[in-house]
Parts: structure tokens; sequence; C-alpha cells
């Protein structure tokens, strides 16, 4: 449903999700008179005795504004309520039977119920307050002209539009604090998402920071050490080797600053050295006596320590995510080294997980032991060293991931 409109018009229910809701306005206004006009018509001029042309008139003022509160309710309500009005003073020149409802008839009161209908979904809440007051004002004052000396007036016309006006008002502020909640729900869960993905980065950040200072203390060892280790070295090389272990120290210094700028309290303890394919075996053994059969396929091959690092997690991750959502799965785990597809340059670490269906689909799920980040993880390693990931369920109600990991540095430096 819509909500109040501010600037130019817009059709009631114009802002629903839903087809039929944004048609449903028009729909029962079209009803409406069709229905209304000719009842209205025949109403005034046969049961309360107008003349003809006037009854008419009448009943198109009363009735065919109708349309014009799909679009623009309260200017539909300044035209009708001065036809009811002007209808109803009109009926005191007639001499009607008794019986017969006044000031408004019955036929008046069902539109004048759907246009406030179309007011309540439209109108900010004074309006509606002016526009009921208006119409009690109405309805009391022509008391006082009632015909054949009746005590008292049908007040129908003032309680029927002023509860059609609560029920809009009602229904149209649930679906906007429906709207917000789900507007609230997609924000949150958007930020739920990016705060993932920076938490991931900033780990990867830290391990990587790992792998390339052991880099850099190596090259400052060995600069440091060059004189000593080779003979008869000139002073100018001597020198170039000093401002090489320098240089390679600063960096070292900057890489620990921005290092502890990415630590937090939870992980001061994170010195140990980062893992690499050497390691995986033991997160199978690790895996299996969490009650998950594994079977692991590892290979011999010289890897850049960024993407052996990348592997690790993507096993570690896999492997905890076999344990959290099908506890009991048979699991196959295979690194293997495949020639370059299409539009890949070098040779690849292939990197293989696929879990079978839970034979336990009721039992708890374990704790798993992961970074707790899934697939956005795998996803941000793989494109850190330039690879692809391929990453979903299986028919079978099993689970499957592959990645391929460059082993050349060129190829994603």
């Amino acid at each position: 449903m819509t909500s109040v409109k501010e600037g130019g018009p817009h059709a009631l229910l114009a802002g629903s999700s839903r087809p039929w809701v944004r048609l449903l306005p028009g729909v029962v206004a079209t009803v409406l008179c069709v229905c209304l006009l000719p009842a209205t018509s025949i109403l005034l001029t046969k049961y309360y005795g107008l003349i003809a042309v006037a009854g008419t008139a009448l009943a198109i003022a009363q009735v065919a504004p109708l349309l014009l509160a799909v679009v623009r309710p309260l200017r539909a309500w300044y035209v009708i309520f001065t036809a009811d009005v002007a209808g109803a003073l009109a009926l005191l020149t007639v001499d009607f039977p008794e019986r017969l409802l006044w000031p408004f008839p019955s036929v008046v009161i069902v539109g004048y119920v759907g246009l406030c209908l179309a007011l309540g979904l439209s109108e900010r809440r004074r309006t509606l307050l002016l526009v009921w007051l208006a119409t009690a004002a109405a309805n009391v004052t022509l008391m006082f002209f009632a015909p054949h000396g009746a005590g008292a007036v049908d007040l129908s016309f003032t309680a029927l539009g002023g509860l059609a006006l609560l029920v809009a008002v009602a229904l149209r502020e649930r679906a906007e604090v429906q709207r917000r909640l789900v507007e609230q729900e997609t924000i949150s869960e958007a930020e739920r998402a990016r705060r993932t993905l920076l938490e991931e980065r900033a780990r990867i950040a830290r391990e990587l920071h790992d792998v390339v200072a052991h880099h850099m203390s190596v090259i400052t060892v060995q600069a440091d050490s060059a004189e000593y280790r080779l003979d008869r070295l000139p002073p100018d090389v001597r020198k170039e080797f000093a401002n090489i272990a320098s240089t390679a120290r600063n960096s070292l210094g900057e890489m620990r600053r921005l290092l502890g700028v990415l630590r937090n309290e939870e992980t001061q303890d994170e010195l140990s050295p980062q893992p690499g394919l050497a390691q995986i075996d033991q997160l199978v053994d690790a895996t299996s006596r969490a009650h998950v059969p594994v079977e692991f396929t590892a290979c011999d091959v010289k890897v850049p320590e960024s993407v052996g690092l990348s592997a690790y997690r993507i096993v570690q991750e896999a492997l905890a995510n076999v344990v959290r959502h099908a506890p009991g799965a048979h699991t196959q785990v295979s690194l293997s080294v495949s020639e370059p597809a299409e539009g890949e340059d070098g040779r690849r670490l292939a990197v293989l997980i696929v879990n079978g269906p839970s034979p336990e689909p009721r039992a708890v799920p374990l704790e798993p032991s992961g970074t707790g980040h899934g697939l956005v993880g795998m996803r941000e390693r793989v494109r850190l060293v330039g690879g692809t990931l391929d990453a979903g369920p299986l028919p079978d109600g099993g689970f499957r991931v592959a990645a391929r990991l460059p082993l050349n540095e060129e190829d994603f430096t």
C-alpha cells in the first residue's frame, strides 16, 4: 500500500509489488460507478420523487468522482461531499415516503464509504480528521431540517464514513510498518554481508603479512650477510647490499605497523607460521576424528606460499561446513595439478572437496573450526591469487567445492 503522498499525484496502492493490488482501486471504483450510478438515479427519481434531470445530475455528481478518487481522493471528496449535501437539501423540496432514509439515501452512503476508504489510504491524519468533522457537522446540521417532523436524523453517514477512515488508516500504517521492516532487514543483511567481507579481507591481510614478512626477513638476512659470505666485494656493491637490507627492514617495520592495525584483541596470539599444503592432511585427520569419513588425495608439488595458504583455508572451510551441515557424510578431498584451460596461463592447482548427503539429517551439528564466513571467504581467497571457484549443491543432496589456483607467481602478481 502507498503511504501519505508527497509531490505529484500517485494512484492508490501504486507502490505495491503485487500487480493485482495495484489494479484493485481502479477496479473497485469502476464497479461502484457502474452499480451506483443507475441505482442512485432511479432511487432519487422514482422513489424520492425528484425530477429526472435533477435526479440524474445529482447521481452523476455523487458517483462519477469515485473514478477521480483513485488518483486524487481529496478533490473527489470536495465534489462528492458537496453533491451529497446538495442532494439532501434537494430532497426537502419533494414529498417522499417517511420510511426512506434522509438526509442520505443508502446508495449515497455506500459511495461515500468507498470514498472514505480511498481518503484513508492516501491522506494525512489531520486531513482525515477535518474530513470526518465536516461530515459530522453537515449530518448534525441537517438534523434541524428533518422532514416529517422527525426528532432525529440517521447518522450512519457519519458513523460508517468514520469507520471506513479508521480501517483504511490502520491498513495503510500496518503496510507501512511492514515495508519499513523489510527495508531494515534488507539493509541489515547488506551490512552483515559487507561486514563479513571486510572481516574476511582483514583476516586474509593478516595471514598474508606472515607470508610476505617471512620473505622480507630472508631478504634482510641475505643482504646483511652478503659481505661475510662473499669474498672481495667492491665497496659500492657492499653499499648496495646495505641499502637493500635497510629498505627491507623498513618495509618489514611498515608491515608490522599495518598488522597492528588489522589485529584486534582476539587475534593477538595468531603469531604462528601460516599453514600450507603440508598441513591439509592434519585437517583431514581432525575431521575424521569428528566422525566424518574423509578420503584425501594429495599431490607433491611446490606452490607459492600464498597459494598454499589459500588452498589450506578453502579445504578448512569446506570440511567445517561438512561437519556443520552434513555430519557423517562421506567426503573426498583431492589436490592435483591440471593443465591450463581455455583463457588460463600456466598450470593450476586443482582443489576439490565433494561430500555426499548426510546420513544423520537430524543430528546436532558440531561446532566448526573454520572462519565462519563460508563461500565469502573462499571467493575472496581465490580472487586474491587470480584463481577460479565453482561451488554449489549436488543433485543427490551433497555439495561440491572446486578451486583452481595458479602455480606461477607471475600469474597473479
